[in-house]
């Protein structure tokens, strides 16, 4: 703790002034600092001494973050913490719909400098600029940040005010911390916009009302949990906590096995994702700014959810969805029809996940109802090869994303047919659609081994398939997980992510990569030859080219020679742009 004393000579406590001299000691907070309760007649479970502090204090992780700008930004979120989250909802570049956030120290030098410093005592500062000072600070973790008000009372005191300042907060509770840390915690960001929680403790009603209390201005809150805790939310408690935060735009939280019941009545939430939902008995939704809304089901199937009504109250209490994602086995051909009696005109991204009776006349129906979707998601469905021809008909000017994994029913000529005449196509997956019959599934790409199943009314390929794909827009392509494919041939010049974990049947000699722009190639469990050959193309494709600018004949035609680099100025522009496009390096990722 040496090394946070800032340097304080005789000089500079010579130069103190006679009114700070006379100001009065500040009175201490009356609330324990380790675990909020008052300090009358209280004894802390917890130990005294700074080690044990720091020790709790470091458990939990976090950074809060606030900008030049004052406005309320967020930050990227590993992605492991949202492994029950559905990431479909949210497909852009760069994957940046993983938190829907952007990263706010990235945009510090081209905000406007409108944030005003608090006024910072020099002598009481080490000496530091305010702005200099603030700067280092705000960068810190809360652990961090604790750790330097126990410096001195200008660092205490500037540390209060980044606290009261920071907008967003990532916090890890750890399984030992009670909820008065916690709330203590919280209640030094007055200003909290954005709260994202990794919880290793259970969650109870207690930890929702201290958010509830201690964020006033709340507008996301985002609650993910470990595989050991628990969350014992109820239904009740979800609907008064919704109904009680008018200012709540953004609710996501996993673990939802609790909830038996729910009714959802807000103004301002405009985002929604519950997961490992089981067996409800009644949903109730009154939110007509609804835009975005994620249900995923616990794979139990027991379940005895009514998706039918479920669909036709969301239909009528939330009539301005755009993204929808739900994740059942209890999907089927009536909940896509009540679905489209809704007539939600500004419906753009469709994700019905697992259903295995949905099937072509289910896509007719929604072809036939939203004539604008960008994204299509009915992976685990039973649809075939017509249903694919009906998706392109209605939607080639606006699909730009199709995923039809887990689909036994399609082909390898349905796939070609969708990428010929969906121009716009930038992302596919159809893992586990091309399967070899004879072969035993051990992709993980999945941990329920039920999802590797086909439908027991599908139908196996008896022969091994070639695709070939040519698209100018294609970014992502997945075919993980298809071990009935034999030939590859790609010519995509934009596609930057391939994935073909668990090929295992694919000849090295029929493969063949013309795309310029890889960056990444998935090659898990694929045989040695395989990943061999894609390693020589893409090292044949990276290789510099032959500088034929360079050369050129002399007046009467008879000979070649080397041209200085100045003669040559005129043609090296483009030549430096043709050398760029294979400058990258791609990589293989086998493990």
């Amino acid at each position: 703790m040496d090394r946070f004393h800032h340097p304080q000579s005789s000089a500079a406590a010579s130069t103190v002034s006679n009114s700070e001299l006379k100001r009065g000691k500040k009175r201490g907070s009356y609330n324990c600092g380790r675990c909020g309760l008052p300090k009358k007649g209280h004894v802390c479970n917890l130990n005294s001494s700074t080690t044990s502090t720091t020790t709790a204090v470091t458990a939990i992780t976090s950074t809060p973050t606030t900008d030049s700008t004052n406005s309320a930004r967020g930050s990227t979120i590993d992605p492991a913490s949202h492994s029950h989250l559905r990431r479909a909802l949210s497909f852009d570049e760069a994957d940046d719909l993983r938190s829907g956030f952007h990263s706010d120290l990235d945009d510090i030098d081209e905000a406007d400098p409108v944030f005003g410093y608090p006024d910072i005592d020099p002598d009481s500062s080490g000496r530091l600029p305010a702005t200099c000072l603030w700067e280092v600070l705000r960068r810190l973790p809360p652990t961090g940040i604790l750790a330097a008000a126990r410096v001195c009372k200008g660092w205490r005191e500037t540390t209060r005010k980044i606290w009261r300042a920071a907008e967003l907060l990532r916090l890890r509770v750890p399984s030992r911390a009670q909820v008065g840390f916690v709330g203590s915690l919280l209640q030094k960001c007055s200003g909290l916009v954005t709260l994202s929680l990794r919880l290793e403790s259970d969650l109870d009603s207690m930890m929702l009302a201290c958010i509830a209390f201690s964020c006033p201005n709340l507008e996301v809150l985002e609650i993910t949990k470990s595989q050991s805790s628990i969350n014992r939310i109820t239904g009740g408690e979800l609907g008064r906590f919704v109904a009680d935060k008018r200012c709540l735009k953004s609710f996501k939280m996993e673990g939802c096995s609790s909830l038996g019941s729910f009714s959802l009545c807000s103004s301002s939430l405009g985002t929604l994702w519950l997961s490992d939902l089981c067996s409800l008995s009644k949903m109730a939704f009154n939110c007509p700014n609804l835009k975005e809304i994620s249900l995923e089901f616990s794979r139990q199937e027991n379940d005895s959810t009514d998706l039918v009504a479920m669909v036709d109250g969301m239909g009528r209490g939330c009539p301005r969805l755009q993204n929808i994602h739900i994740s059942s086995f209890r999907l089927s051909h009536a909940v896509v029809l009540a679905l489209t009696a809704a007539q939600l005109r500004g419906l753009r991204m469709l994700s019905l996940v697992l259903g295995a009776d949905i099937t072509d006349a289910s896509v007719a129906s929604i072809a036939s109802s939203y004539p604008n979707l960008e994204l299509i998601d009915l992976s685990g469905s039973s649809i075939s090869d017509s249903g694919i021809g009906m998706i392109c008909n209605v939607f080639p000017d606006s699909l730009s994303r199709l995923l039809l994994a887990l689909c036994p029913n399609i082909t390898s000529s349905g796939i070609q047919f969708a990428t010929a005449e969906l121009p716009l196509l930038e992302l596919m997956d159809c893992g586990m659609t091309i399967c070899d019959p004879n072969a035993t599934d051990s992709t993980s790409d999945t941990d329920d081994h039920k999802l590797s199943k086909p439908p027991p009314n599908s139908k196996f390929h008896l022969i091994y398939q070639k695709l070939i794909i040519k698209h100018n827009n294609l970014k992502k392509l997945s075919l993980w997980g298809c071990s009935g494919l034999d030939a590859l041939y790609l010519n995509c010049p934009q596609l930057d992510d391939l994935n073909l974990n668990s090929c295992k049947n694919l000849h090295p000699e029929r493969l063949l990569l013309q795309c310029p722009g890889l960056r990444n190639v998935h090659a898990s469990d694929c045989e040695e030859l395989l990943v061999g050959a894609i390693r020589t193309q893409l090292n044949k494709a990276a290789a510099p080219e032959e500088n034929l600018l360079s050369c050129k004949r002399l007046a009467d035609g008879s000979k070649r020679i080397r041209v200085p680099p100045l003669v040559n100025s005129l043609s090296s522009d483009n030549y430096t742009k043709r050398r760029k496009v294979g400058s990258h390096q791609c990589k293989i990722l086998v493990s």
